[in-house]
Parts: structure tokens; sequence; C-alpha cells
């Protein structure tokens, strides 16, 4: 499944950094993407990275 999402602030700077194919956990909330379409675009709150964490997992929140 493909959702368009959308990353403001320090969580687009989080998502500009990560490796292309790496995994991520997100989580935040669904809308559509305007009045007129009614595609969903996925808001992020916060952001987990799941791989290539030696030390644990990397949690981002916005907050």
């Amino acid at each position: 499944m493909e959702v368009a999402v959308l990353a403001l602030g320090e969580n687009a700077r989080w998502l500009q950094a990560a490796p292309l194919g790496g995994s991520v956990r997100i989580s935040g909330f669904l809308a559509a993407r305007s009045l007129k379409s009614r595609s969903p675009v996925l808001h992020i709150n916060s952001i987990e990275f799941l791989e290539g964490n030696e030390n644990g997992p990397i949690l981002q929140e916005e907050g």
C-alpha cells in the first residue's frame, strides 16, 4: 500500500536524513488531501527508525 506522507519541521529533517529503503515506524493521523480530493495523507507525529541501531531504536517525537 502506498500513502502520501506529510512531515513538517523536525520530522521532515529526520525523514530527509533517513537512508532510502530503511525501515521506520511512523505514527500520526490520516486526513483527506483537500476538500475536493478524498485521497488520504498521513500526517506524521512520531518516527522510529528500526534498522541499523546498535544501541537500540531511535525514537523521535514532536513536542
